[in-house]
């Protein structure tokens, strides 16, 4: 086990579970519970401070964000908007593709994952738009079969347009914007972000140290600030990361919830525990911020389907929930 006393980052501090409001002896018991559920890494801050911190390999290491990049994305669009790059999220998809009639789908239906689009049995065309010829393509032509703003399909193609979106309007990938607006500002190590045709992926291939994963939830636990520095406006955090849509609230078992602007959203009448939003990505990877406990929890985990992620869920609501002095 890595537990922290000190940082080498100048943006985090430590400070002990105990000065946090965290019962030590309970953190201590989730131990057994980590490398039998595949766990790689888990982190707890509370407030602006590191209060508990497990890495299997005994530090911290470059790993993938997978659908956890969705919620980095959004984070890029609303920074786009107001820089005036992007004119609302009410702003046609069709304004940034040639050949597209279709007006009616507008950047947040991409946001919310309403687009209407044919996107079935949980992003299933996934795998065949990165191995065509165009992806972009692929996704703009599929039959739409709701109106925009009712259905929700999970959709990963909606999010690659997204960022294809961001780098016509600003100019720059999606990576190199947000080194600019983001990591360089808030001292990130290192970043990877795979592409495709010169777009990076929207839906998932960014990399980065558990740390600074962690740091994007502190930036968002502080609605955009950071040490001084608006990098976020906190318009855009409160509005992205409210429920839009019922997403998966009904999905068994419980890993997901209500969606937001490529955030999930999760009530305590949802999962037993407190109000939260986070960012999830395959097998159980998570970034989730419950701001009125003033927390933040990296979870990441080593893959093995999709529902083992329920033992992410269980981790985060039931042991580091129950961790929390009242």
């Amino acid at each position: 086990m890595t537990t922290t006393s000190k940082t080498d980052d100048s943006y985090l501090r430590a400070v002990s579970p105990s000065a946090a409001g965290l019962d030590e002896s309970k953190l201590e018991e989730i131990m057994e519970w980590l490398e039998p559920w595949k766990m790689t890494s888990v982190m707890i801050l509370r407030d602006d401070a590191i209060a508990w911190e497990w890495h299997a390999k005994g530090e911290d290491t470059v790993g993938p964000l997978l659908s956890c990049t969705k919620s980095l994305l959004s984070g890029l669009v609303g920074i786009a908007i107001s820089e005036g790059d992007i004119r609302s999220v009410d702003q046609p998809v069709a304004d940034y593709f040639d050949g597209i009639a279709d007006r009616s789908i507008h950047i947040k239906h991409l946001l919310t994952m309403t687009s209407g689009w044919d996107w079935p049995d949980f992003d299933k065309p996934y795998n065949a738009m990165k191995k065509s010829a165009d992806p972009i393509r692929f996704v703009l032509e599929r039959p739409i079969i709701s109106d925009p703003g009712n259905a929700y399909l999970y959709n990963s193609g909606g999010s690659h347009l997204l960022s294809a979106i961001l780098t016509a309007a600003t100019g720059q990938s999606a990576l190199d914007y947000a080194t600019s607006r983001l990591f360089q500002p808030m001292g990130f190590r290192q970043a990877k972000w795979t592409s495709h045709k010169g777009i990076n992926e929207g839906g998932t291939g960014l990399q980065l140290y558990g740390r600074d994963l962690a740091k994007l939830g502190l930036l968002y636990l502080r609605e955009g600030d950071w040490f001084g520095r608006e990098l976020i406006p906190s318009s855009w955090i409160q509005e992205s990361t409210k429920k839009h849509h019922r997403g998966l609230l009904h999905y068994e078992p419980p890993i997901y919830g209500a969606y937001g602007y490529h955030w999930w959203q999760s009530s305590v009448e949802h999962n037993g525990a407190f109000d939260c939003y986070f960012a999830f990505g395959h097998g159980g990877q998570y970034l989730l911020v419950a701001p009125e406990e003033r927390l933040v929890i990296v979870v990441r985990k080593a893959l093995a389907g999709r529902n083992e992620a329920v033992k992410s869920r269980n981790l985060i609501f039931d042991h580091i929930a129950g961790a929390i002095k009242k």
